[in-house]
């Protein structure tokens, strides 16, 4: 298991479904870049309490300013009316501006300047200039901008810090999906409810119809559908039985099931999720580097041009408007938009996916999806199931296709071969397994029983050679073609000598698959390839029945595992960028050569520790929604990136009053209002991205695993 996270990251309790941390502020990551997490230990609640007492506050010192009131052609006069600016401006300063003052020490402590110093720099040049006012230094009248600067400051903080809050919900509602309690089957066959944190590994609950698995673990007795959607973005319910391994979070729909728990707390599927999703919102990428540098360039810019303003306007004879000056520049050079710009999108992006079944390990590798050009799939267990289905019959003159495949599934109905399995499933629709008596295995051979008084037998060719059964022509001729393509042919015969039928299995392809390569094609992928060890007439029959185009896309056959990390360089060497999709320990290398690499969630542990993406279900068209995602998500970066540095271009010579002489000049209050607006629209930018269509990632199927637990663990490190 991975190195416990602490409790301030937003995994769950052990065994409790409220994330710990959550009443605190937890705006205090965005990794820790361009200042823009100083002010941490705050919260949306907190800054909205402040802006609204503020605003009260600010109302009657606008009301009573000199300048106001001539603006608007009022008088307001009464006893004591010159001290409700000051009074009440002092305290939005402390109060309101407390927050600001204290993250401008921290910075400075920090030697990392930012945001919260160019603000606290601001209100506080503003409030000495107040001061200064008050006593007669200064003909000013100062104290209803400085009250309305530090509202929208709040107003500003408490917007963007909601925004990110939202953002980052796909934690708490991750977090959310554990219920508070359970049901569990004590040792005389009764029911006791109990919290999830009394949970212990090893018990026994009982899940109702409606009711969240409380814990990972596997049914021990009943069947039932269950919603997953949650851990794996399938919107149908999937069934599961004895044995099949459940998903703490999810819904039993339609029976009640008895679970034996198998992981708590930390070590459930969800908990490894909710760190994954962490660790990506909080990691950064190349964007991320490019915000973060111009935002701490900015600190230095406005300080700058704030220094030359007071010298310019106070050369000029002017020091009323150097102080309105300076402090404007330093109000409109607060990176707000440019500090929420970036980890808006991650938090955004990052939880769209995880909502979708699409985990992200490592920020870099969704960035970098939008630049693959091709992508390279392992055959098995992931374009194709990964289990034999009967793919083709044949019958000899006389016999019907349907009654003979009833007949080879009584045959096989009590053996455990998966290619058995296969037999006995493809009867299902068709009537089921014809009843069967005397069962008896052939080891090597195959196996033999009675059905409706008569001896048969099911092999492959082993069993031809020791029966000597001569195949008819019309069955030679269909195993030939089958053989060719390299499906497995299994043969019904009625003892002692009579070939009555034959089937061919084959790994099924994922009809899924054809969606996703073709989906993958319309998006522009210039190379789709495929890789496996099978020889090359079965995964050319594969290629072909996946809509493989000959000549553009490649098809790499007989390659040993050892191997498939350089056919990825080989690729690579060719000036294509690689996104490897696999499932299995043979994979992991290729996974990490890649320049991404997604791991199919129901693979293995060895699989998903090494990619930097994680597909939750078995569904390949998760690829395409990764590309979609990641394009979608760097253009809203681009987006709010060069709105963020296209203003603070534009409004700083403005704020410094370059174009005063044609009276054009902005307020500090005005200022405020524009550097919040800005704010705003960059965040209204990034909640666009919930209209990306990621689209279901596919049915898990029975039986099969998400992401498990220990590789989930793992994986968010």
């Amino acid at each position: 298991m991975a190195e416990q996270t602490p409790p301030h990251d937003g995994a769950p309790r052990a065994g409790h479904g409220r994330p710990a941390g959550q009443a605190g502020g937890d705006h205090a990551g965005h990794g820790g870049h361009g200042g823009h997490d100083k002010h941490a230990g705050h919260d949306p609640e907190m800054f909205r309490r402040r802006f609204w007492l503020c605003l009260l506050l600010t109302l009657p010192v606008v009301a009573t300013s000199h300048m106001v009131m001539d603006w608007l052609g009022y008088s307001l006069e009464f006893p004591g009316r010159s001290w409700v600016g000051p009074v009440l401006g002092s305290v939005v300063f402390w109060w309101g501006g407390w927050p600001f003052l204290v993250g401008a020490v921290r910075e400075v402590r920090d030697r990392a300047p930012g945001m919260m110093l160019l603000v606290a720099m601001a209100i506080t040049v503003a409030y000495a200039a107040s001061l200064a006012t008050s006593l007669g230094a200064f003909d000013l009248d100062f104290w209803w901008e400085l009250a309305a600067l530090v509202t929208i400051m709040l107003l500003g903080h408490w917007q963007e810090m909601k925004a990110i809050g939202q953002a980052r919900g796909a934690l708490a509602a991750l977090a959310a999906l554990l219920p508070d309690d359970a049901e569990r089957v004590t040792g005389d066959g009764g029911l006791e409810r109990v919290a999830v944190a009394e949970l212990r590994v090893g018990d026994v609950v009982l899940v109702r119809p409606g009711g969240r698995v409380p814990a990972d673990g596997r049914v021990v007795d009943g069947a039932a559908e269950l919603d997953e959607s949650m851990i794996t973005g399938e919107s149908r319910p999937v069934p599961h039985s004895v044995g099949d391994r459940v998903v703490a979070g999810t819904v039993a729909t339609d029976s009640a099931v008895r679970v034996r728990v198998e992981a708590l707390g930390e070590e459930t599927t969800l908990a490894g999720i909710q760190r994954m999703v962490a660790q990506a919102q909080q990691s950064s990428g190349r964007a991320q580097v490019l915000a973060d540098r111009f935002a701490a360039g900015l600190f230095y810019v406005a300080t700058a041009t704030a220094v030359l303003t007071v010298l310019a306007w106070t050369t000029l004879g002017d020091r009323d408007e150097a102080v309105v000056r300076t402090v404007t520049v330093l109000v409109i050079a607060c990176p707000h938009a440019l500090g929420l710009a970036i980890p808006l999108v991650i938090a955004l992006s990052t939880g769209l996916a995880a909502s979708s079944g699409i985990l992200v390990k490592d920020r870099l590798a969704l960035e970098r999806m939008r630049t693959v050009d091709a992508v390279l799939f392992d055959k098995t267990g992931t374009l194709t199931r990964g289990e034999h289905a009967v793919t083709d019959r044949a019958a000899a003159a006389g016999s019907d296709p349907d009654d003979l495949l009833r007949i080879a599934a009584g045959v096989e109905s009590d053996s455990e071969h998966p290619l058995a399995r296969a037999i006995v499933a493809a009867a299902g629709p068709r009537g089921g397994p014809a009843p069967a008596t005397g069962f008896r295995s052939l080891p090597g051979r195959g196996v033999q029983a009675t059905v409706a008084g008569r001896e048969y037998a099911v092999g492959g060719p082993a069993l031809l050679r020791e029966l000597g059964v001569r195949l008819p022509d019309e069955l030679t001729t269909a195993t030939d073609r089958w053989s060719a393509r390299g499906a497995a042919v299994l043969y019904l015969v009625r003892l002692p000598d009579a070939a009555l039928g034959a089937f061919a299995l084959t790994d099924e392809v994922r009809p899924e698959a054809r969606e996703a390569i073709a989906e993958l094609r319309a998006q522009g992928v210039r190379t789709i390839a495929m890789i496996t060890g099978d020889a090359r007439p079965v995964a050319e029959a594969v290629a072909a029945d996946l809509g493989f185009t000959p000549g553009v896309d490649e098809v790499f056959a007989e390659v040993l595992p050892a191997d498939k990390d350089g056919k990825v360089t080989e690729l690579q060497r060719r000036g294509l960028t690689v996104a490897m999709v696999g499932d299995g320990v043979n994979d992991a290398p290729a996974l990490a050569r890649a320049d991404v690499g997604i791991a199919i969630g129901a693979g293995t542990d060895v699989a998903i520790e090494s990619a930097g993406v994680v597909l939750a279900s078995s569904d390949p068209r998760g690829v395409t929604a990764v590309i979609r995602l990641s394009r979608a998500s760097y253009r809203k970066m681009l987006q709010n990136l060069a709105w963020a540095a296209g203003y603070n271009v534009v409004a700083l010579p403005l704020a410094a009053g370059v174009l005063a002489w044609a009276g054009l000049a902005l307020s500090p209050a005005l200022a405020a209002v524009l550097m919040s607006a800005s704010t705003i629209v960059v965040a209204l930018n990034a909640q666009l991205l919930r209209r990306v269509r990621l689209g279901p990632t596919g049915p898990v199927g029975p039986g099969s695993e998400p992401a498990g637990a220990a590789a989930a663990d793992r994986a968010a490190g």
